[in-house]
């Protein structure tokens, strides 16, 4: 079958977020780490585009040059190859899209031999800092009211995580054998998969380290790029994991503690300065709703 005609990629030009800037030529990209985040996004991603293009290759961009920070004035900075196709983010996603994406996925999870990926960090945000970062919002919520259902929805998710959570009393601390180690790409965001017609790559590592699947795989599903601006068959991207039973009953523990941290951050939506459309809280309040459900 021959593939669809690659997706146009975005323009060059710059592009800013809140950790970092990148440039986009026609070739490369030029990644700029802001000094305040410090060191560890830079380390990360450079340490993942060297790993990944060792044992992995062609599967994130090469890594063309370092600027180390290093007693240097300019902030740190990775060139890299740009990889070719648009991101996945608000497409419509069919199953040679979700067939690719998920073999991106796993092509990533699996990249190091084990030795090398059990001498990796934690991913940045796995879930000890997530639980932390969690709590530390529900101790210092917004200081403006909160519409009812957001309201109600933040504290029936708090009652979880004190009654079953991960850090709960008489919570398993260490992951049982059958929850292998993985490669964490670190962001669920979709707009970090590039399609091209025929495969999917990734970009974008700077919170990566070792983690698990179902960790990994809740962060994809229910980032909120996995709804806004246009959703995708999360069932159907699951469902080409082949997850062991005690992979599955944590993959449920895992979306519910990712929707109830998207929940703590769209409701600390500025609404003079919002980052979504209105609503969003609110439809988030209800996903949270549907993953307690579903929880133990």
């Amino acid at each position: 079958m021959n593939a669809d005609p690659p997706p146009s990629p975005p323009p060059s030009g710059t592009v800013h977020w809140h950790t970092h800037d990148v440039v986009l030529h026609p070739d490369r990209v030029v990644k700029r780490f802001r000094r305040a985040e410090g060191c560890d996004p830079f380390v990360r991603e450079r340490r993942a585009l060297l790993l990944l293009g060792r044992h992995a290759p062609g599967i994130a961009p090469v890594l063309l040059d370092v600027r180390d920070p290093t007693g240097a004035a300019a902030p740190p900075t990775l060139v890299m190859s740009r990889l070719p196709g648009a991101c996945l983010r608000g497409r419509p996603l069919g199953p040679r899209e979700l067939t690719a994406w998920a073999r991106a996925v796993r092509a990533v999870h699996t990249a190091l031999p084990p030795a090398e990926l059990a001498r990796l960090p934690l991913r940045h945000g796995h879930q000890r800092d997530t639980v932390a970062r969690v709590r530390a919002w529900c101790a210092a919520p917004p200081d403006r009211p909160l519409a009812p259902d957001v309201r109600r929805a933040l504290r029936a998710g708090t009652d979880w995580l004190d009654r079953a959570g991960p850090d709960a009393p008489g919570a398993r601390r260490a992951l049982p054998a059958d929850v292998p180690a993985v490669f964490g790409a670190g962001d669920g965001n979709a707009a970090n998969y590039l399609w091209d017609g025929r495969r999917v790559r990734v970009v974008d590592f700077e919170e990566s380290g070792r983690s698990d699947r179902a960790y990994e795989l809740a962060e994809i599903v229910e980032h909120v790029s996995a709804w806004q601006p246009h959703p995708f068959d999360t069932a159907a991207f699951l469902g080409r994991f082949a997850l062991t039973p005690a992979e599955s009953a944590r993959l449920r523990e895992c979306r519910t503690l990712h929707a109830l941290m998207w929940l703590c951050l769209l409701a600390a939506d500025d609404p003079a300065h919002p980052r979504n459309p209105p609503g969003t809280a609110a439809r988030q309040a209800r996903r949270l709703w549907r993953r307690l459900d579903d929880a133990p």
